[in-house]
């Protein structure tokens, strides 16, 4: 329940309450300040603030971003190696290296301050502690003691959102990520240098990863939620095998992704959520910065419509925007997880199409780069006849190096 209301008169509203600084909220903010809106953007950490993410930008989240806008890259990834548990591992270059290699702080700072820039004004350490709508004002309680009104709010809160659950969304597939950053030395740098690693991991829909950026690698693993003892598991080894075990990792943490069900929704009156607190999260590669700043850009635009309109207008309004979410990023993501079920049956399947077969890595290059999308890639005929494939051969596990050997003594 929200606090008793203050006796004390209410100042006026804002057009547009943006809560969460991350690549969705920044955008939504700058987007709705840009339109004309009065905007005022929440957020509970102080800013610049640690955010566990591999960082990679690929083609989508690049042209996603705002002209000039002054981010440092750390390394660009040429080339991609895939790895199945271990083995079978191949280097592949890209045709047009894309992948920008960034920390999440420095992004997420740099976003804001160009929303602060467009004229949004930035309230950093105020947590969201509720909210309410009534008569078409949504009032909004922070830790602070704050009290704020709006015309419209967009919950860009993250995955463990208060404005989502107020929305109401849920989630059809929930993981957890490990991830550590850490130092190595220059011999380590070299190896890693334009080179970015993806190995299928032994836990259904499992994979690890490693992104450099200079002097600094960041690492991780994500599988399925419900097995956190077997994913440390994994990440330890993870770590031990590429070299990244020895030194004190800078950061050592772990979070949830959420992939929204295709019927959950995206607004409730004059609140909409975007990015994480949408649940918008790529079912397999887990990516999700693409998904933050194309939805925060349009939740910009539709509370900016909101909040000059009628009750009426501002439901038709909220419709437009989750059609327009749906129609784009929902189509990905239920591409995404076509190839999510396709990859949990057989993991070998999709490492063989990937590293053997040049048509398959010329469309993920594509995507990578920004010139094709999950749907495009899963529609084309090759990727149909991935899906009737996969439906034929039966389930597979990845060769971990013991039953690899265990085949080998029973081969004799």
């Amino acid at each position: 329940m929200p606090p008793p209301a203050s006796s004390a008169p209410a100042p006026a509203p804002w057009d547009v309450i943006v809560v969460g600084a991350g690549p969705a909220g920044a955008t939504a903010a700058r987007v709705a300040a840009e339109s004309g809106s009065r905007t005022l953007l929440l957020e509970r950490a102080v800013i610049p603030r640690y955010k566990t993410c591999g960082g990679g930008l690929i083609g989508a989240s690049l042209a996603a971003l705002p002209p000039g806008l002054p981010l440092k890259v750390y390394d660009t990834a040429g080339r991609f190696t895939f790895a199945l548990n271990g083995g079978r591992e191949r280097t592949l270059a890209c045709s047009s290296p894309t992948v920008a290699l960034v920390y999440r702080s420095e992004l997420d700072a740099a976003l804001t301050e160009a929303a602060a820039d467009a004229g949004a004004e930035v309230h950093d350490g105020t947590a969201v502690t509720s909210l309410e709508e009534r008569d078409g004002v949504v009032t909004v309680w922070t830790n602070r003691g704050d009290v704020f009104r709006a015309r419209s709010v967009v919950g860009a809160d993250g995955s463990a959102s208060r404005v989502s659950r107020y929305v109401g969304v849920e989630c059809a597939q929930v993981d957890l990520a490990l991830e550590a950053e850490v130092p190595v030395d220059e011999r380590t740098a070299d190896r890693w240098r334009g080179r970015v690693l993806m190995e299928w991991g032994p836990l259904p829909g499992s994979f690890g990863w490693v992104f450099p950026k200079g002097d600094v690698c960041t690492a991780g693993v994500v599988a399925a939620r419900g097995n956190p003892e077997a994913l440390r598991a994994y990440k330890d080894d993870f770590l031990e095998r590429h070299g990244l075990a020895g030194p004190r990792p800078l950061h050592d943490t772990g979070h949830l992704t959420r992939c929204r069900r295709p019927d959950s929704p995206l607004a409730r009156g004059r609140v909409l959520v975007a990015g994480d607190a949408a649940a918008l999260v790529d079912h397999w590669s887990r990516e999700g910065i693409s998904y933050a700043l194309r939805s925060g850009d349009l939740a910009g635009r539709a509370a900016a419509r909101i909040a000059d309109a009628s009750e009426v207008e501002a439901s038709a309004a909220a419709d437009r925007y989750a059609r327009q979410v749906d129609g784009v990023l929902g189509a990905e993501m239920r591409a995404s997880d076509s190839l999510m079920r396709l990859f949990s049956r057989n993991p070998g399947l999709v490492h063989t199409a990937l590293t053997r077969v040049p048509a398959m890595w010329r469309r993920l290059d594509a995507y990578v780069a920004g010139r094709d999308s999950v749907a495009g890639i899963m529609t084309s005929p090759l990727g149909r006849t991935a899906l009737a494939l996969g439906d034929r051969i039966p389930l597979g596990r990845p060769r971990t190096p013991q039953r690899e050997a265990a085949a080998s003594r029973s081969s004799r």
